[in-house]
Formats: C-alpha cells, structure tokens, sequence
C-alpha cells in the first residue's frame, strides 16, 4: 500500500449512539481509523457547537477534495492531516508514541516545524509519525518540554502587553 504524502480523507461515517460523538475516517491509502471527539470537544471552545448531536451529524467532504471534514453551517472544519494526526494518537501503540502525536496534532505542527522545535530531521519525524521507529521516551520528554516551554512564553507576552497597556 503506498503511502500517503499528505493526509487525504476518501469517505467519512459519523458514529452515533456512542456516549461521545466520533467520526470512521477512511484516507485514501486505505488506511480507516475511529476518532472519537469528545477530548476535542472538551478542549476547543471553537468546537461548541459540535456538542450537540444533531449539529455533528451533519459533518460532511466536500466533494472530489478530501482534505477537511466540514460543518458548512457551523463555519466548522478540521483538516485531514489534523483528523489523521488525531486518529494516530488515539490508536498509538504506546504511551510514548500518543504524546509524538498528540503534540503535533494540538500545535498543529508540519513536518519541518516539528522537526526544527526537536533538532531532528524531518525524516526521523516522519519515521516517528508513521510508526516505522518507536518514539523513545526521551523524544516524548522533549515534546512535554517544548509544549511548557511555549505555554511560559505565551504567558510571559501577555504579561508584557497588560503591564504596557497600564
């Protein structure tokens, strides 16, 4: 099966009756995963509508496309490297390997942005993304890292702009 060089959605099935909403994502390497959205929900104030069962069930491609899942009346869409991302780190093998990828999922990170944050090669990334080398601890630290080290400079602007702002 040849592999994908970006995420391409070639059909979606929303879940119902489950406790929490999920799409059944089939990429067009053939590749098919079960995303479920209740921790997407939980943590995207900008996916609030989506809540509601009636709303989610509407979730469509736009035809002959592929790459987002879209909400045409909600203004809602997630692109299908993000899904894919997504898909990987709730059925990743390890602890180790859900961290790789959910970091890169929720910072919506490149190849190349993710290797520069990780002084690796972009290739080592993609390595670790698709499952042919197991992500070590270490790299899974160095993510957690990254991720704090971001939050602190965030915090540290905003700061900055309300002392300038007094």
């Amino acid at each position: 099966m040849a592999q994908m060089k970006r995420p391409r959605l070639q059909t979606i099935k929303v879940i119902k009756g489950k406790a929490s909403p999920g799409l059944r994502l089939q990429f067009v390497d053939g590749s098919t995963y079960t995303v479920d959205f209740a921790p997407l929900l939980a943590e995207s104030k900008g996916l609030k509508p989506l809540k509601d069962p009636a709303v989610f069930a509407q979730a469509t491609l736009i035809d002959g496309e592929g790459w987002a899942v879209v909400w045409p009346e909600q203004d809602i869409q997630i692109g299908a490297d993000t899904l894919w991302l997504d898909a990987q780190a709730q059925n990743a093998p390890d602890e180790n390997t859900r961290i790789f990828a959910q970091w890169r999922a929720r910072n919506g990170l490149s190849l190349t942005h993710a290797a520069e944050a990780l002084g690796m090669s972009t290739r080592t990334i993609s390595a670790y993304g698709s499952g042919k080398r197991a992500v070590p601890l270490y790299m899974a630290l160095a993510c957690k890292g990254w991720s704090a080290e971001q939050a602190q400079s965030r915090k540290s602007a905003y700061a900055g702009v309300k002392a300038a702002a007094r």
